[in-house]
């Protein structure tokens, strides 16, 4: 891998870093945030980077050469990560629902 990429991938990520810092600040300002307009934003995140880790697969799987094998990696990563973490907030949510219908009236 080239210096290129790297200080690319490092230079993402550290724009990464700064986006999901500032992303709860903005949910604190905006007090009228709907439960079920975050949950469904969630989950469109989610589905959004899973389907840009399946293109770049498929970019660099046809050999487009402006797709490395390094990007293609992070990406499904990231896809995973995101993924694995909304199974964990859903199996929370049931969890929660589950306390919930056990308590006595």
């Amino acid at each position: 891998m080239s210096d290129m990429n790297i200080n690319q991938v490092l230079a993402q990520m550290r724009s990464m870093s700064i986006e999901a810092s500032s992303k709860p600040q903005e949910v604190e300002n905006d007090s009228k945030v709907d439960f079920s307009t975050l949950l469904k934003q969630s989950i469109n995140g989610v589905n959004q980077t899973q389907q840009t880790a399946a293109k770049m697969a498929q970019d660099f799987e046809l050999g487009e050469s402006d797709v490395s094998l390094a990007e293609v990696m992070i990406s499904a990563q990231k896809a995973n990560v995101s993924f694995q973490a909304m199974v964990q907030v859903r199996n929370k949510l049931v969890d929660a629902y589950k306390e919930v219908m056990n308590m006595p009236m």
